[in-house]
């Protein structure tokens, strides 16, 4: 359980989370994903970066037990700052990440694919934020980078998901496989891209970055703050508190 990284590829680094039952990750492990990937955009030999997951689904975004148990503002806080860290490694990775996704891709999991560089889905992947159902706020900012703006709206306001192969038309999932091949084609695609020359693809990641019409750190951090608003007017308790209860927020 954890985070691991393993090089199946010349010039490939793999980055896999694997948090049962749902990865839904904890503070830590939010810290543990962005040093990972850090580290394989520092390395010389990689080009390339795969981030992918164990279990059933991609990520269900933020450990809510974890929040539940703290009666402060502590873990809230470190939840914020880890998927602000794990977010912000994967968008300023010094090469190009391609994030491979099965079943459900939720919260903070709309935030390591929304600044992925390209996505590979199983033909099973759901995308969305349960935000608003689980007392938060956040990650519109990376939603918008896969679909268009009024269809990213509807989705933030309703807490509906999007399925692979919508993702697919709107052009931002580069291609739908069955789950038994999601390796497999994310290891093509990667292995394609780390065939490029490692200075100029570094080059290239860094100037397509510059060009980004959104500052992404700072648009998700601006979301961020009306979280922790949320979270000190006590509306955040209230909803969070039906979580798995059966209950409507």
């Amino acid at each position: 359980m954890g985070v691991s990284t393993a090089s199946p590829v010349a010039g490939v680094h793999v980055v896999t989370a694997d948090y049962p039952p749902v990865n839904a990750l904890p503070v830590q492990g939010w810290h543990d994903l962005a040093d990972a990937v850090r580290a394989a955009g520092r390395d010389p030999a990689v080009r390339c970066v795969v981030l992918a997951a164990e279990g059933r689904g991609f990520n269900a975004g933020v450990d809510i037990k974890e929040l539940q148990r703290d009666p402060g503002h502590s873990t809230l806080l470190g939840a914020n700052r880890g998927c602000a860290d794990a977010f912000a490694a994967v968008y300023e990775c010094e090469v190009p990440v391609v994030a491979a996704v099965q079943g459900h891709c939720l919260g903070g999991g709309i935030g390591l694919v929304g600044n992925a560089d390209a996505v590979i889905a199983c033909d099973d992947a759901v995308f969305g934020l349960p935000e608003l159902d689980r007392g938060a706020l956040g990650a519109a900012t990376h939603l918008a980078r896969l679909v268009p703006q009024h269809l990213m709206r509807t989705l933030y306001y309703t807490s509906r998901t999007v399925t692979a192969q919508e993702l697919h038309r709107h052009g931002s999932v580069w291609r739908v496989v069955p789950r038994a091949g999601l390796a497999a084609a994310a290891l093509e695609l990667a292995a394609e891209i780390a065939r490029k020359d490692g200075d100029l693809i570094r080059l290239a990641k860094a100037a397509i970055n510059g060009i980004d019409p959104v500052d992404v750190r700072r648009a998700y951090r601006f979301e961020q703050g009306f979280t922790f608003e949320a979270a000190l007017s006590g509306t955040a308790a209230r909803v969070r508190d039906t979580f798995g209860k059966g209950e409507g927020p």
